[in-house]
């Protein structure tokens, strides 16, 4: 991602801890001791999670969000947790099952809080020139004890079957955010459906881009999810011209800050959305599908 720099961290009011302010042991937190492995051995710079939290503290907040307890019940169990900052702001926190084996993958994660300026294209004129965001560079959920049968379709990328925890991680990011104090979530979607998923809570900073990933939604309203991905990633959609649509990423926000929530709601936003909805036309090449359908080429990516 091509963004602004991660300025020092601020310091956060001391009521506004991550937990309660008894301090309990890492046992007493999360099962038992040995059921737990936090490796630090790749880490330099700050060993804190956002330069701020002990590792202890981040697995209390996965235990009060119930994301222990649902890895127990998809029997994921023992769990490793490891922590990089060796290219510290920036952090990546994975869980593994059992061992830290990359075919153990459980999530991982890429994150870091930094500014981020930008003139919206609107007439609406916003008070601060920049603003503080928890920026999510790269998230994976998988389960790796489950593998794809040959009736499932994969999503581009994924080499395991989701967690199906999407709503209590967004809830899980959205309460990190709060406790740091951050404007807002940012996210630069690497992949068309990422953007579809995330479109749920986010929205795209330029109102075009929204509209264009709508108008795409729209037009293939009963094509499902992973169809729908792999259409575009292997260029069977294209503009009402016949030329190909080719996924470019751009900024996506979900906005804590109520300035940034007045932004999306105003009527500027809105309107410039449904006009560049009506300006918008796509097709599908079905041909295109299902000849690399038919071809296996899913299994190649």
């Amino acid at each position: 991602m091509n963004l602004a720099a991660f300025f020092p961290r601020m310091k956060v009011n001391r009521e506004k801890i991550l937990f309660k302010k008894k301090k309990t042991k890492l046992a007493e937190t999360i099962l038992k001791e040995e059921d737990i492995s936090l490796d630090f051995s790749r880490a330099r710079g700050s060993i804190l999670f956002l330069g701020r939290y002990s590792l202890p503290e981040v697995l209390q907040v996965l235990r009060k969000k119930n994301f222990i307890k649902e890895a127990q019940k998809r029997k994921l169990w023992p769990l490793v947790f490891q922590v990089d900052s060796s290219d510290f702001p920036l952090q990546r926190f994975q869980i593994f099952y059992r061992s830290a084996k990359p075919e153990n993958l459980v999530v991982d994660l890429k994150i870091r809080e930094g500014f981020f300026s930008f003139t919206p294209p609107l007439s609406l004129k916003l008070k601060m020139k920049r603003y503080r965001f928890l920026f999510l560079e790269w998230l994976t959920l998988q389960n790796p004890r489950l593998d794809f049968t040959n009736k499932d379709l994969p999503l581009p990328g994924q080499k395991h079957p989701g967690l199906k925890l999407s709503r209590k991680v967004m809830d899980l990011f959205v309460y990190v955010a709060r406790l740091i104090q951050a404007d807002g979530i940012m996210a630069f979607p690497a992949y068309f459906h990422n953007a579809i998923l995330f479109s749920r809570y986010f929205k795209f900073i330029n109102p075009v881009k929204e509209a264009e990933v709508r108008t795409i939604r729209k037009t293939a309203v009963s094509v499902p999810i992973k169809q729908l991905a792999w259409m575009v990633h292997w260029g069977c959609l294209r503009y009402e011209d016949g030329r190909l649509y080719e996924w470019l990423s751009s900024e996506q926000l979900y906005p804590l800050n109520k300035e940034l929530k007045r932004y999306f709601l105003s009527h500027e936003y809105r309107q410039k959305v449904k006009e560049a909805e009506a300006k918008y036309a796509f097709s599908i090449d079905w041909d295109c599908f299902w000849q690399k359908m038919e071809r296996g080429e899913w299994r190649e990516s």
